[in-house]
């Protein structure tokens, strides 16, 4: 949790106070100069005294810069998160440090996605969900192996 002496010492300083949650867990609590997050239309950064913003999270990448978080990843999927002048929340549904991912469970995820992709004829809805299926596997998968772009 960021106490108001954190946020002050955030206010001050020029960095962001960022926390990362998911259902379960409380991965990050920390300050960066910049975050990169992998909204649902595309990467967005987020950088101190930014406009305030909601956005719904894509499967992707967080990735943090400086300030107590250092440089750091995390592998996201769906959720979102707030972005305020001095501070960023990211809410997300999975989130994962890369050494924390099964590559061999993703690489199923991948493999079931593209079946249902396959089997999806006409079905939109079932289309939909297996193509946001094979992206987040595809996501898992490259934030695991280092290659994340």
């Amino acid at each position: 949790m960021v106490s108001k002496g954190d946020m002050a010492e955030s206010a001050n300083s020029g960095l962001l106070a960022v926390r990362l949650v998911t259902p379960d867990r409380l991965l990050l609590d920390a300050t960066a100069e910049a975050v990169e997050l992998p909204s649902a239309s595309g990467y967005l950064e987020a950088l101190y005294g930014a406009a305030p913003l909601l956005a719904e999270l894509g499967a992707g990448e967080v990735r943090l810069h400086g300030g107590t978080s250092g440089d750091q990843k995390f592998f996201v999927a769906w959720g979102f998160v707030e972005v305020l002048p001095e501070r960023v929340t990211i809410l997300a549904e999975t989130a994962l440090h890369p050494d924390e991912i099964d590559k061999a469970e993703a690489q199923r995820e991948l493999e079931q996605g593209e079946k249902m992709w396959n089997e999806a004829g006409d079905d939109a809805a079932r289309y939909d969900y297996a193509t946001a299926m094979k992206r987040q596997a595809e996501e898992k998968l490259a934030s695991a192996e280092g290659r994340s772009t």
